[in-house]
C-alpha cells in the first residue's frame, strides 16, 4: 500500500509542475551551454584554427659566418658573413592562404557536425524520458483503479459476497502493477542520469509527460532538397573536393622555381667585398608526380562526396517513409482508443457483479495491450523525427 501511495504521489508531482515543465528546446539550450564536450571541441576548434594558418609565412633568414685563419700567417685571415632569404614563387603564398581558408571553414563544419549529433542524442533522451513519463502517469492511474478492485474485493471477501480467488486476482494485478511501475522508474532514473551527464553534471528535472505534436512533411523532394544543403558532413566533403583542387594548383606552383636573394661580405687583409647575392633553385626531380597525385586525390574526394551524398538521400528518404507510416499508425490508433475505452464501464459493471474478475481482467489487458502499442508508436515516431530534424 505504501508503495502504491509514493507512485501514486510521483504521479501527482509529475502533473502539478505541468505549467512549469521544460521543454526540449529548453533542454538544447542549456546542453549547448553546459555539455563539457561541447567546450572541448570549441578549444580544438580554436587550436586547429591557428593551426591552418601556420606554414603561411616566409622561411626564416639564414645568417652565416666564417672566420678562417690563413696559412701561412703572413697572408691573414679571412671573415665572411653572409644573410639569405629564401621564398617560392608568389604564388605559393596565395594558394597555400586559399587552402588555409578552406580547412578552417572544414574545422567548423566537423564542429557542427559534432554539436548536430550531441543535439539528436539529447533529443532522444527527452523522447525517451517523455516516453517514461507518460508510462508512469498511465501506471499510477491503473495502480488508482487496482487499488480500488483490492479493496472494493477484500470488503466484499469480508462479507461474504465473494471467494478469496477474486480478491487474490485483485491483489495480485495491483502487485504486477507496482513492479512494472518500479521498472519503468529504475529506468527513468537512468535517463536522468544521461541528461544530467550531457548537461556537464547539472540536473535537469525533466517531467515532460507528453509529446509535443509533429506533422511530418508528406513532399520528400523538396524538404530533401533544404535538408542536403544544411547537412554539414555534405559540406565537409564539398570542400574536401575544393582542397583536392586547390593542392593541385599549390602543387603546380611548388613545382616553379624558387629563389633566393641577401647580402654577402668576404674580408681579407687589405680587401673586403661586399653585395648582393641571387640564387635559384630548379626543381627538376623534387616535385615530380605531386600534382598527379593532387589531381588523383581530387578524384578520390570527388567520388566520396558523390557517394555520400547518394547514402544521405536513401537514408533520409527511409527514414521519412518509416516517419509517416507511423504517423499513420499513431492517427489509427489515437482515434479507435478515444472511442474504444471500455475501462470505465467494465469497472461499473464488475462492482455491480454483471461480469467476473476474470472478463474484467481480459477486458483491460486488450485496452492496455493497445495504449501501450500507441505509446510505443509515439516514441519511435518522435525519435525518427529527431533523426530527420537534425537537418532542418
Amino acid at each position: 500500500m505504501k508503495r502504491v501511495i509514493i507512485y501514486f504521489l510521483a504521479f501527482f508531482w509529475i502533473t502539478v509542475y505541468a505549467g512549469a515543465q521544460t521543454s526540449i528546446e529548453q533542454v538544447l539550450r542549456e546542453v549547448e551551454q553546459n555539455n563539457t564536450t561541447l567546450v572541448a571541441l570549441k578549444r580544438r576548434v580554436d587550436a586547429e584554427t591557428i593551426g591552418n594558418k601556420t606554414n603561411l609565412s616566409l622561411p626564416n633568414p639564414e645568417v652565416e659566418f666564417n672566420y678562417l685563419f690563413g696559412s701561412p700567417s703572413s697572408i691573414g685571415n679571412r671573415t665572411d658573413i653572409s644573410v639569405t632569404q629564401g621564398f617560392d614563387f608568389p604564388t605559393v603564398y596565395s594558394r597555400k592562404s586559399d587552402l588555409s581558408n578552406l580547412r578552417n571553414e572544414q574545422v567548423l563544419l566537423e564542429y557542427e557536425r559534432l554539436q548536430k549529433d550531441l543535439f539528436l542524442h539529447t533529443r532522444q533522451v527527452c523522447n525517451q524520458l517523455i516516453y517514461l513519463n507518460s508510462i508512469l502517469k498511465e501506471y499510477s492511474e491503473r495502480i488508482e483503479n487496482a487499488q480500488r478492485m483490492v479493496t472494493l474485493f477484500q470488503t466484499k471477501f469480508e462479507s461474504g459476497e465473494a471467494n478469496i480467488l477474486d480478491y487474490n486476482k485483485a491483489r495480485l494485478g495491483l502487485l504486477d502493477l507496482t513492479k512494472k511501475a518500479e521498472a519503468v522508474q529504475v529506468t527513468r532514473e537512468e535517463q536522468l542520469a544521461e541528461l544530467t551527464r550531457l548537461n556537464g553534471g547539472k540536473e535537469i528535472e525533466f517531467t515532460l509527460a507528453e509529446f509535443p505534436s509533429i506533422l511530418i512533411p508528406n513532399d520528400f523532394e523538396n524538404w530533401y532538397t533544404q535538408a542536403e544543403q544544411k547537412n554539414p558532413v555534405l559540406a565537409w566533403l564539398k570542400l574536401e573536393t575544393e582542397v583536392g583542387r586547390q593542392n593541385e594548383k599549390l602543387n603546380s606552383a611548388l613545382a616553379l622555381p624558387k629563389f633566393q636573394a641577401g647580402y654577402m661580405s668576404e674580408k681579407v687583409v687589405g680587401e673586403h667585398f661586399q653585395g648582393l647575392t641571387v640564387g635559384v633553385s630548379v626543381p627538376l626531380w623534387e616535385s615530380k608526380n605531386k600534382v598527379k597525385e593532387a589531381r588523383a586525390q581530387t578524384q578520390v574526394a570527388q567520388a566520396v562526396e558523390y557517394d555520400n551524398k547518394l547514402r544521405f538521400y536513401n537514408s533520409l528518404k527511409a527514414l521519412h517513409a518509416k516517419a509517416l507510416q507511423l504517423q499513420n499508425s499513431l492517427n489509427d490508433y489515437q482515434k479507435e482508443l478515444n472511442l474504444c475505452n471500455n475501462t470505465g464501464l467494465a469497472a461499473k459493471a464488475l462492482e455491480a457483479g454483471e461480469i467476473s474478475m476474470i472478463d474484467y481482467i481480459m477486458e483491460l489487458s486488450v485496452y492496455y495491450e493497445s495504449f501501450n502499442n500507441m505509446i510505443e508508436i509515439q516514441k519511435e515516431l518522435h525519435q525518427t523525427q529527431a533523426e530527420l530534424m537534425q537537418y532542418e
